[in-house]
């Protein structure tokens, strides 16, 4: 069997040209097979990561995956806020331990901009219960303070000390007037927090004194020096997130916000809102893999094509294996070994260019998509899909193995008019 895969080998490489652009082909529909899964498994760690140690997160009610997507991973918009006041009667409750504000609409080119209280950096959690920390300065404490994520002042190139502006909603008229200064920036997070540009509560009032109905109040204007003077309490939030002082409790407290008389409020708990996320993305992924999948069989297809198109020019190579001694199985053998070292050099190559483009390519589809790739060589769900990937091929590669087996020793030889 030795002398078989070395005959193999260097029937392969006397091959080299032909089967090198089929190798090719494998190689980068393995690739995209295995990219697929290491993205949908990274961005559902990275959602999964993005909050911990909340217990409900709070808002108007609405769809709790619509609550979960902007409250959580500023994506989208609130429909309806919730009143300052329903927040307060939610933190009196004897079995909360903490309650957070969050009041988003704003954003700050591009990023979103969070309204919230210092309780925010004291609470906060993600991945496996991590608090967040400062790179550098510290957090907001005057009303134009503002704290940056990780990937808003390395994007956009922010120290601490530098002076910003916000816009109105998404990308809309700025709040030139009243400028905010970089107090503090946050160490990377690898979750949304990282692109979100953090400020007082009582900063998301005074930027809106002057404003009214989503525009400045035509000449008025109040300056950054004199909101002092104002009332800065919110009125509307967008959510909240809860902790309590027992988890026990969570579906008790869930029901109480639910008969919540004084307005229409939803409660979710993170896990389950994120369970019913990945179900509706369930097809989404489902599909991406097929495409995948098909991509592959494609380009297996052509390996066995390229295979069975070079038997007419290699019947007589055959048959002069055949009249020195080696048998029908031992030619089935051969062709198919061939097909199989194409594929397994495929999945070898496919998973070195998926390691590359991950450590390439990683940090940009984290900066854009808010997905962290996490470097590695290759995880077991990808283990298993080469191994999938290879046994195909092996069945694919028994085609041209058994129509060499098929081939007489008298077809070889016998010349063709």
């Amino acid at each position: 069997m030795k002398h078989l895969f070395l005959l193999a080998a260097k029937s392969a490489w006397n091959r080299r040209l032909t089967l090198g652009l089929t190798l090719v082909a494998v190689t980068l529909s393995v690739t995209m097979l295995l990219g697929v899964e290491r993205i949908r498994h990274d961005a559902r760690a990275g959602f999964a990561h993005s909050v911990s140690g909340t217990d409900l997160i709070v808002g108007a009610r609405t769809s709790p995956v619509q609550l979960m997507l902007y409250a959580v991973f500023r994506i989208g918009e609130a429909t309806h806020n919730m009143r300052w006041q329903s927040h307060l009667d939610l933190a009196a409750h004897p079995d909360v331990a903490w309650a957070v504000p969050l009041s988003l609409g704003d954003s700050h080119r591009g990023f979103p901009v969070l309204g919230t209280t210092p309780a925010y950096f004291e609470h906060f959690r993600y991945g496996d219960a991590h608090a967040l920390d400062f790179a550098a300065g510290t957090r907001f404490a005057g009303v134009f303070d503002a704290v940056l994520g990780a990937k808003v002042a390395a994007q956009l190139g922010y120290r601490v000390g530098d002076r910003i502006v916000l816009a109105h909603g998404r990308g809309g008229a700025e709040h030139a007037d009243k400028p905010f200064v970089v107090t503090g920036i946050l160490a990377p997070t690898g979750t949304p927090v990282d692109r979100t540009v953090h400020v007082a509560l009582e900063a998301i009032e005074a930027i809106h004194l002057d404003w009214q109905g989503g525009a400045p109040l035509p000449g008025f204007s109040i300056p950054a020096e004199f909101v002092g003077k104002f009332s800065l309490k919110p009125k509307e939030i967008t959510a909240v997130l809860v902790g309590l002082k027992s988890r026990a409790g969570v579906f008790k407290m869930q029901r109480h916000v639910a008969a919540y008389d004084k307005e229409p409020l939803l409660a979710v708990l993170p896990g389950v809102a994120l369970a019913q996320l990945w179900q509706v993305m369930g097809t989404v992924e489902q599909a991406l893999l097929a495409v995948s999948a098909m991509v592959v069989a494609v380009g297996l297809a052509g390996l066995v094509a390229v295979v069975l198109a070079g038997l007419n020019e290699r019947r007589r190579e055959l048959a002069i294996l055949r009249s020195v001694g080696a048998r029908p199985g031992d030619v089935f053998v051969l062709l198919s070994l061939e097909g199989l070292f194409v594929t397994v050099a495929g999945g070898i190559l496919g998973v070195a260019l998926l390691a590359a483009a991950g450590a390439l390519l990683g940090p940009l589809v984290q900066a854009h998509y808010g997905i962290e790739v996490a470097p590695r060589l290759v995880s077991f769900e990808e283990l298993r899909l080469l191994a999938a990937v290879i046994a195909v091929g092996l069945l694919a590669s028994l085609v041209p193995g058994w129509r060499a087996y098929k081939l007489s020793l008298a077809d070889g030889l016998t010349p063709r008019l």
